[in-house]
């Protein structure tokens, strides 16, 4: 699918997944395009929900590509964005911020190449005004050298400047333009149970290493006559934790403080990371006092292993968390449901609400409300209770809410 890529866009409403068609030529024209119609962009927020689209719909502005024909052919997991496919547009003030190096004028030169294509294909003038403002922008393919000494300092705060006073408008012109479609409901669950299929495969396949390509996971504990003391990670009470979601593969940490879950993360946002490395360089190089994790008192002697290159990251089963499957499980049925992955869904939903301060997912898991008696039933299995009678409609939309809320507390990086 050389000629059609997905890519991930962050806007204000999260994280979106659409298809890009890069410059081609046909009939000795050339042509850009996204996935869309001629007055919205179509993403998703999910990859499930953009394959149960590929495989349905009948039209859209892709749809006479020369190689459109195959993606709709393509398993779920080929539709999933790589890293270097993922465009953090609301993110670039924080960006900015930083020095200009040359992993900050690269990542922004990727960002403005993809707002530039889309402005270019959807005619999105707020946008193209806002990159002229600044000449910086034009000058970031050639790397530190147009940003080094006093006139290159002057380059460079003036695009800061314009960043905190016009940024707004690039990321306003984007979510008008982005949309969500409805998706065929048969089509979406049929994606979710393959994406979820291929997910115990890959852990199935997986050595001590899993999906995060440096995670240790689950290695094997000592023999029975051989002693182990507790691990770093035990010592120092904090847990690194796994988020498994449709899209995405994610490493955080978690502690609990009088009983209480606390996130690495700061308002309201968790801060997840697509691999240990990832994870373990942010801390050593970028992690602030700002975060929560700043509460426990041992948070210094994991930085201080970090900065040294010494952390391992080592994540235990109950500790691992997917979303993956689970809402499309509910609405088949109590038979097709996984207990085990709900009720750690369900201490995640939780955790998390506890630590911002919000009792949606609380109160829709009592045993009082429909999704929370259907959930109690499963994960509290007892012969002499009342089974939940179908259909699950509506507990499936519930659960599928809280875990979209979920999602939206993501703050990849």
């Amino acid at each position: 699918m050389a000629d059609i890529v997905p890519i991930q866009l962050s806007l204000t409403e999260g994280d979106f997944i659409t298809l890009w068609a890069p410059r081609w030529r046909e009939d000795g024209e050339e042509w850009e395009a996204f996935l869309g119609d001629e007055d919205n962009l179509f993403a998703f927020p999910e990859v499930t929900q953009l394959a149960a689209f590929v495989r349905t719909a009948a039209e859209h502005d892709l749809i006479d590509h020369p190689s459109w024909s195959v993606v709709p052919q393509l398993g779920v997991e080929e539709l999933i964005p790589d890293d270097t496919r993922s465009y953090d547009i609301i993110g670039v003030p924080e960006v900015v911020a930083e020095d200009p190096d040359t992993w900050t004028i690269g990542e922004l030169a990727e960002i403005t190449d993809m707002l530039r294509s889309i402005a270019d294909v959807c005619e999105l003038d707020a946008v193209h005004e806002v990159l002229r403002a600044a000449p910086a922008f034009e000058l970031l393919h050639q790397g530190t050298l147009p940003f080094a000494g006093r006139e290159g300092g002057r380059l460079w705060a003036q695009l800061v400047d314009v960043v905190a006073s016009r940024w707004d408008e690039v990321v306003d012109a984007l979510d008008a333009l982005v949309r969500t479609p409805e998706v065929d409901a048969a089509a979406l669950a049929a994606a979710e149970k393959e994406l979820a299929a291929q997910q115990v495969e890959v852990a199935a396949d997986a050595d001590p290493v899993t999906a995060a390509d440096d995670t240790v996971v689950d290695e094997e504990g000592p023999a029975p006559d051989e002693e182990q003391g507790p691990t770093f990670w035990e010592e120092v009470g904090i847990d690194p934790i796994r988020i498994i979601t449709e899209s995405a593969d994610y490493l955080s940490l978690r502690c609990y403080i009088d009983d209480k879950a606390v996130f690495l993360g700061s308002d309201g946002k968790i801060d997840v990371f697509p691999s240990a490395r990832a994870m373990i360089r942010w801390i050593a190089d970028e992690a602030d006092d700002t975060h929560a994790l700043n509460a426990a008192s041992t948070w210094p002697e994991i930085v201080e292993k970090a900065t040294a290159g010494d952390l391992e990251v080592i994540v235990e089963e109950m500790n691992t968390y997917s979303l993956v499957g689970l809402a499309s499980d509910i609405a088949a049925g109590t038979l097709d449901i996984d207990a085990t992955q709900l009720e750690l869904a369900c201490e995640l939903l939780t955790d998390v609400g506890d630590w911002v301060g919000d009792d949606t997912a609380r109160e829709a898991l009592r045993e009082s409300e429909p999704l929370g008696w259907l959930v109690s039933f499963l994960v509290k299995p007892d012969p002499t209770r009342l089974a939940p009678s179908p259909p699950f409609t509506a507990e499936a939309r519930r659960f599928r809410e809280l875990t979209d809320d979920l999602l939206a507390r993501l703050r990849p990086h």
